[in-house]
């Protein structure tokens, strides 16, 4: 006991629950962090923590975050109060540091006193038998998650077929849908994009040790980006609206009308033309080996278009691109109308821009796109259009586009 009374006399032998009520009035008085651990007794890094909060990551690979004590915040969000808080047990550990009973402590936190004898046999040191409140925290934290393998972790099969596809560069939201379809009557064999997500982000389930090699995105966090259009005014002579474009055009309900632009590599000094049908999504690739001036993108369209039939050769929609001041020797050539997006205005061709951001896994930007030859084009453009897409009901483009040539007369 008389060492219990000398270890009292400094700020280090008070109880938590007093401590921290100092380092709150120290705080709320204009003191840093450093000066008011000083005082309290306590390590910098507590403090810190005290002043922050702090995150702590449970075995399923999620993470729980503990608010910082100036909020007030006795209880994690989202945690049943009838679970012991982090606040009782610092009482707890005061208790037991002024010799209390436990029935004391229960009747002052209002606990059974079983709750209160369970969680210190639960949670203190098995080495040392003392009761650490900050870690029995932590410890009770990891035990409630109880955490079990999901859908993905449990079904073989169904994590398979989802790693495949994935492979295969389709989306999450493309491989739910296309389950639905390949196991109609196994309802063992769904599962939500938003599982299929997660797994990919908590590496837990096996599907992939990197999410950029699973996403087209290549992100490693789910965090919307947005990027302002920056392009510089253009003039081209001759040019025909967009506005002008026949109105069958808008509903999609007629093949034909093409949306077309290019993707740049280095220093943009390499290009791949791209063409995208507006009816049936289907993907063109022109390949452009040296430059990519008017002259070549007037060749490499002419290539690309001369195979199709008139009923997919209505018209082309086109950015303010100098690559195109040779658009009338075109339409000259294949009788296909150019049409021009209005200035800063890439949502007129939606269907390319969707494209090319499909296209960007396979051809990153600052990439040196000369050392994709006509074959990988075809290859890539070919994948792309065997994939389900949502606009079309799941159907692939490859498959919507054999509908349209069986129906032409």
């Amino acid at each position: 006991m008389a060492r219990w009374k000398r270890s009292r006399k400094s700020p280090g032998g008070a109880p938590l629950t007093d401590k921290r009520a100092l380092y709150i009035k120290l705080m709320n008085q204009g003191e840093n962090n450093s000066a008011a651990c000083r005082a309290v007794g306590i390590n910098r890094k507590t403090g810190t923590r005290w002043l922050h909060g702090r995150s702590v990551r449970l075995i399923d690979g999620s993470e729980r975050r503990y608010p910082s004590i100036l909020r007030g915040a006795q209880q994690e969000s989202g945690v049943s109060s009838r679970f012991l808080s982090e606040a009782e047990r610092v009482d707890i550990a005061d208790g037991l540091s002024h010799r209390r009973g436990i029935r004391s402590i229960a009747d002052e936190l209002g606990r059974s006193p079983s709750t209160v004898s369970r969680e210190i046999k639960r949670n203190r040191d098995p080495a040392t038998g003392r009761y650490r409140p900050f870690d029995a925290h932590r410890q009770a934290a990891r035990r409630r998650s109880r955490p079990r393998p999901g859908k993905l972790g449990r079904n073989v099969e169904l994590r398979d077929f989802v790693a495949s596809h994935l492979r295969l560069r389709w989306s999450p939201e493309q491989i739910s849908a296309r389950l639905e379809r390949a196991f109609p009557d196994r309802p063992d064999m769904r599962v939500a994009p938003e599982t299929i997500y997660r797994a990919i982000y908590s590496r837990t389930s096996g599907l992939s040790a990197a999410p950029a090699l699973s996403l087209r995105t290549g992100r490693r966090r789910r965090k919307p980006r947005r990027r302002p259009d920056q392009r510089r005014p253009r003039a081209i002579t001759g040019m025909r609206s967009i506005r002008e474009r026949p109105a069958e055009a808008l509903d999609r309900a007629t093949p034909g009308h093409w949306e077309g632009d290019l993707i740049m590599g280095r220093s943009n000094r390499t290009a791949i033309g791209t063409l995208v049908e507006r009816s049936t999504r289907y993907v063109v690739l022109m390949h452009l080996p040296g430059r990519h001036g008017p002259e070549r993108v007037r060749d490499g369209l002419i290539a690309a278009t001369d195979p199709l039939p008139r009923s997919l050769a209505r018209s082309l929609a086109w950015d303010r691109g100098l690559e195109m001041r040779r658009h009338f020797e075109f339409t000259s050539a294949t009788d296909i109308p150019v049409y021009f997006c209005d200035p800063a205005s890439p949502w007129q061709r939606g269907s390319n821009e969707n494209a090319n951001g499909l296209l960007r896994q396979y051809f990153p930007k600052g990439s040196d796109l000369h050392s994709h030859g006509p074959e990988r084009l075809a290859a890539v453009a070919a994948e792309l259009n065997d994939r389900p897409r949502k606009s079309l009901g799941w159907d692939t483009p490859a498959e919507r586009l054999a509908k349209v040539l069986a129906s032409s007369p």
